[in-house]
């Protein structure tokens, strides 16, 4: 897929009421319960970073843990119904980026990215995006990390998923655990992953 095309996927996608079942699917209810486990790992955040909010229903999970929370999406609509969900607590902040562009002043002690990095493109552009999120996770800090696995993301026309991105993650990146999640669709498979960036890691 080109660049462009995903994002007319994207903003299709978001022009459901509820994109990607994110609230209506148990599956993806766990799935999100999982990943704030996994954020809680070293108990509340001073400064986070969620890349890619689809609608909210992630960071409305997400917030109320961080004291400072940086939340990007490379569409605007969904950038726009983040902010309706969660009210714009202040200490939020909304940036329409693209995932290898975005760029930060400060280093993050946690990012969150899920379901997002197969839409970037080719394995060029998912290692471009990955790198580019080391860099601002700072020395300590955790990145937790979830995807599809690599047979469902081809099978819909994606270049990887889930085990071809963690192997690019712990080319940088310690990863700390892994966990499997599963529902009753042969599209509910994906695996979580919590990662931390080596003290001594500049």
């Amino acid at each position: 897929m080109t660049h462009k095309i995903d994002h007319e996927l994207l903003n299709r996608e978001m022009a459901a009421d509820d994109p990607w079942r994110l609230d209506g699917n148990p599956f993806e209810r766990e799935r999100h319960t999982q990943i704030l486990l996994l954020s809680l790992a070293q108990g509340r955040v001073a400064n986070a970073l969620e890349v890619g909010c689809a609608a909210g229903a992630f960071t409305e999970r997400l917030a109320p843990i961080c004291q400072r929370l940086t939340v990007i999406d490379v569409v605007e609509p969904a950038i726009t119904r983040a902010r309706l969900r969660v009210k714009e607590p202040p200490h939020i902040s909304w940036i329409i980026s693209d995932v290898q562009q975005f760029s930060s002043d400060e280093l993050f002690d946690l990012i969150v990215v899920a379901e997002v990095l197969y839409y970037v493109g080719g394995l060029v552009q998912i290692g471009a995006a990955v790198r580019n999120l080391v860099g601002l996770l700072a020395p300590g800090g955790q990145l937790v990390f979830g995807s599809a696995r690599d047979a469902n993301c081809q099978r819909w026309g994606h270049a990887a998923g889930a085990e071809t991105t963690i192997a690019m993650l712990n080319e940088s990146l310690t990863e700390i655990e892994c966990i499997e999640c599963r529902g009753a669709s042969i599209n509910e498979d994906c695996l979580l992953a919590r990662f931390q960036k080596p003290i001594s890691a500049s």
